[in-house]
C-alpha cells in the first residue's frame, strides 16, 4: 500500500523530552521507519519543523542584549536522507517566562526566566500537503505524527478522497490523542521509541 508519513517535528520533539532521549537525525530516521508496517510501501517521509531561533533579544532583568545562535544544517542533512522531504516553518521570539512560580520574594536575575518561542507555518504546510494528496490521489494511506486538532479538516478531506488516515500515538508518558483526532482518523498506531546505545 503506497504510504506517506507526515511528522510534526515540534510535536515529536516535545514527546522525546519526556523520556530524555537524544533527538538527532539518526533518532528521527529510526523513529520514522518504526512508524511503517509490513504491507506499506514507503513512498516518502515528510518532516515538518522550524530551525532554532537566531537573533538578538533583550534580557528580561538586566536589559542587556543577548544573541541566540543556531544552525539549520541538521535540517539540510535530514533532507538528504533517502525518501525524506523537509518542510520548514519559522520560529519567532515571543518574550520571557519565569522558570518557577511565584517569582516574588527575592531579587530576580536573567537566569530566572526562559525564552518563549512560537513555531509558525508548520501546521499549514502539513494541511496543504494532505490536501494535495487528496486532490492528486497518488497515495493510498497517510500516517500522521501530530497531536494538533487543526489537522482535522485536512484529515476529513483525505478520507473523503478515499485515503486511509492513521494517527500515531507516541509512547507513554505522552498524553493520549485528542478525541477529535481519534474520531476523524481510520485507526491509531502505537509506535515504540528507537533503542539508543548506552552512553
Amino acid at each position: 500500500m503506497k504510504t506517506v508519513l507526515l511528522v510534526d517535528g515540534g510535536y515529536l520533539r516535545a514527546g522525546v523530552r519526556t523520556v530524555n532521549l537524544i533527538y538527532n537525525n539518526d533518532f528521527i530516521k529510526q523513529f520514522c521507519l518504526n512508524c511503517f508496517h509490513g504491507d506499506e510501501y514507503r513512498f516518502r517521509i515528510f518532516y515538518y519543523d522550524a530551525p532554532l531561533y537566531r537573533g538578538k533579544v533583550t534580557l528580561p532583568v538586566s536589559g542587556r542584549s543577548y544573541q541566540f545562535q543556531s544552525s539549520d544544517q541538521w535540517l539540510d542533512a535530514l533532507a538528504k536522507k533517502e525518501r525524506f522531504a523537509v518542510r520548514r516553518g519559522a520560529i519567532g521570539f515571543r518574550g520571557w517566562k519565569p522558570k518557577t512560580i511565584p517569582i516574588a520574594g527575592r531579587e530576580l536575575q536573567d537566569q530566572d526566566f526562559s525564552p518563549l518561542f512560537e513555531q509558525k507555518g508548520v501546521d499549514m504546510r502539513i494541511g496543504l500537503d494532505i490536501a494535495t494528496f487528496a486532490h492528486a490521489r497518488i497515495i493510498e494511506r497517510i500516517v500522521l505524527v501530530s497531536g494538533d486538532t487543526d489537522m482535522v479538516p485536512a484529515i476529513k478531506l483525505a478520507r473523503t478522497a478515499g485515503i486511509e488516515v492513521i494517527i500515531v500515538q507516541l509512547p507513554k508518558p505522552v498524553l493520549d490523542l485528542h478525541a477529535s483526532l481519534l474520531a476523524h482518523s481510520d485507526m491509531v498506531r502505537s509506535v515504540v521509541w528507537p533503542i539508543q546505545p548506552a552512553v
